[in-house]
């Protein structure tokens, strides 16, 4: 029977889903006896699209900062985050994204009540000291000045921000710089208060040990954390309709030249987000795909890919090609636009579904394998809406027919809703 404290809500694919009834941490426990290891990861359901104007990049800046100690665990006392975990052989990071920030440890089994002890600290616990402020002010402004050297990096965020007019989905998740170099303790500490409570957060236990162990140490160390004193204001994420192409250039010195077309797409749990998923297998995965052979087979590029981001509110599916030497742009996008139209007009064989869908089959397999991977499967279902999603990929791909996917095409790769980038090497 499960824990009294929690209100068991589902289970699917070997995963259930517990909400622990005084302060509404949900908690996911994903059973994997095949190592005697353990994932803790802690999901909160906050990232850039919960920053506001002017405190764009505040998710990862408490990244950094909740690495910087509480008064029971810091680094002075030699007790942090990374030096009592790795202590125990533990792999530990966080990573932030547009949706959700993510704080886990890869740890032998016996020490899961040390990696939970310590996430159910800096939850509420975080210090915001002004000294560490700096220091990590310092460390994010240098990472940012990294990325501007970049051009992929600087290419995918000029598509983002001509793409979306006033989601938050336009300023890049390290955010703008001259919000990172001006935001000040009070303010950070503002952002933590409004976010990271128990009912905002999923806590995901996956690997060796048993549901009623698991259960009795979360309520014993999250238990006491209290719910949020207020529900967390909502996303302004009204988006205009778009009603015409748009463009964006990138000059910088760099190489090769590169092409990005974006279009806007479903809600990551939306049904057509598989159809997509697996167009973009049909178009660029190995040789035989489409794209491949319209433009490296072809030599008019050395690499492509097409990817759908699969975010809480409507994302891009886009195309990123590397030209070869001696093709432009124009005759890129040309091709490009052409294979979309033949996939709308002309459908799309069986014999491609099938290809297309053993291997979507296979790429989930892979990121699957350990409890770890599965951790980070999970976190982005979290994140994109549903962890269910996680659970019923498999199903999804299997109902998955061509005219799905043509019916997908036509539907969202328009023109009215297109977003073209260019990176043009700065020769000069």
């Amino acid at each position: 029977m499960p824990h009294d404290a929690f209100q068991c809500l589902d289970a699917a694919a070997g995963v259930t889903e517990f909400r622990h009834r005084g302060n509404g941490l949900r908690v996911l426990h994903l059973p994997d006896r095949s190592t005697p290891t353990v994932t803790v990861m802690v999901t909160y359901l906050v990232g850039s699209r919960n920053e506001k104007a002017g405190l764009t990049g505040a998710t990862h800046f408490l990244e950094h900062l909740m690495f910087k100690g509480t008064e029971r665990y810091n680094r002075a006392s030699g007790t942090s985050v990374f030096q009592t975990l790795q202590r125990l052989g533990a792999q530990v990071n966080a990573t932030t994204w547009v949706d959700r920030t993510n704080y886990y440890a890869m740890l032998p089994s016996a020490h899961v009540d040390v990696a939970m002890t310590l996430e159910a600290d800096r939850m509420r616990g975080a210090r915001f000291l002004p000294g560490d402020v700096e220091d990590e002010r310092s460390v994010i402004l240098n990472e940012l000045d990294r990325g501007l050297n970049e051009p992929a990096r600087r290419l995918y965020q000029a598509v983002f921000r001509t793409a979306f007019e006033r989601h938050p989905y336009r300023h890049p998740t390290i955010g703008l710089r001259e919000d990172v170099a001006a935001v000040t303790p009070e303010a950070l500490r503002g952002f933590y208060d409004t976010f990271y409570w128990p009912d905002n957060a999923v806590a995901s236990v996956i690997g060796d040990v048993e549901e009623e162990r698991m259960l009795g140490l979360v309520d014993e160390i999250f238990g006491a954390v209290p719910r949020s004193p207020a529900p967390a204001r909502p996303v302004d994420a009204e988006e205009p309709p778009q009603t015409r192409t748009r463009r964006t250039t990138v000059r910088m010195a760099g190489e090769p030249p590169a092409v990005m077309m974006a279009w806007k797409g479903p809600r990551g749990t939306d049904d057509q987000a598989d159809a997509l998923a697996l167009l973009g297998m049909v178009l660029s995965s190995g040789r035989l795909g489409r794209l491949y052979r319209a433009l490296v087979d072809r030599g008019l590029a050395i690499s492509q890919a097409a990817t759908l981001t699969r975010f809480r509110d409507p994302g891009l599916f886009y195309v990123y090609a590397l030209l070869a030497p001696g093709t432009d742009h124009e005759a890129i996008e040309h091709v490009i636009l052409n294979e979309v139209a033949r996939i709308a007009e002309g459908g799309v064989a069986e014999e491609e579904i099938a290809r297309a869908r053993v291997q979507l089959r296979a790429h989930d397999a892979f990121s699957r394998d350990g409890p770890f991977a599965m951790a980070g499967q999970l976190n982005e279902a979290i994140a994109a809406g549903d962890w269910r999603l996680y659970a019923t990929l498999p199903e999804r791909i299997e109902r998955l027919r061509a005219e799905d996917v043509v019916s997908a095409a036509e539907r969202y790769l328009r023109e009215e809703s297109l977003t073209v980038g260019r990176f043009v090497p700065d020769t000069g």
